[in-house]
């Protein structure tokens, strides 16, 4: 999907878009760079856009490795599927990242290793922005990580009500430049 066309979904739907430009392949790199892919079972992706971080996820991913992918946007959840029709193991979903124990249980998972979130929650409604981390918490394992991108910190005390501990980077090379935020609990 061209730039233009990203654009236009955000003016469309700014609170569910929640940036005018894909994400920059070098945070895409920085989003999985924790993810230990050699070992993960289950990878769920929220919020997939256009698919920057999909694609390193499956660039890396072992080949019976479940992936589910949220988009809730219908334009970027078909271009999804026409993008990754193929794909084996790879889940895509039109539907919000809320629903996650629905899924999990239809496909007969009972935790996730990791989570990659491109959410907007500086824009999400606190109620959802909140059932989307509990339950994310409530789900992923020990050893996994909830990793997300904000453009500030102004959501970290959101996120330090669900996870003990708070890795912070920042990608300059991206537009504009992010925050990435490795998520993880001392279960």
């Amino acid at each position: 999907m061209k730039s233009t066309a990203f654009f236009l979904q955000y003016v469309l739907f700014p609170r569910k878009t929640g940036a005018v430009l894909p994400s920059s392949d070098y945070l895409a790199e920085k989003m999985v760079e924790s993810v230990q892919f050699q070992t993960a079972r289950c990878i769920v992706e929220y919020g997939a856009g256009t698919g920057v971080f999909t694609e390193k996820i499956l660039k890396y991913r072992k080949p019976e490795t479940i992936i589910l992918v949220f988009e809730s946007n219908q334009a970027f959840y078909e271009l999804l599927q026409e993008k990754y029709e193929k794909e084996p193991n790879l889940v895509i979903l039109n539907d919000t990242a809320e629903n996650i124990e629905h899924y999990l249980k239809v496909y007969g998972l009972t935790s996730i290793d990791y989570v990659i979130s491109g959410l907007p929650f500086a824009s999400l409604p606190k109620p959802v922005s909140n059932a989307i981390l509990n339950k994310t918490s409530k789900w992923l394992k020990a050893e996994g990580a909830f990793i997300t991108f904000q453009y500030s910190l102004l959501k970290k005390a959101l996120f330090d009500q669900y996870f003990d501990d708070i890795d912070v980077t920042r990608e300059y090379r991206n537009v504009p430049p992010a925050y990435v935020l490795c998520c993880r609990n001392e279960k």
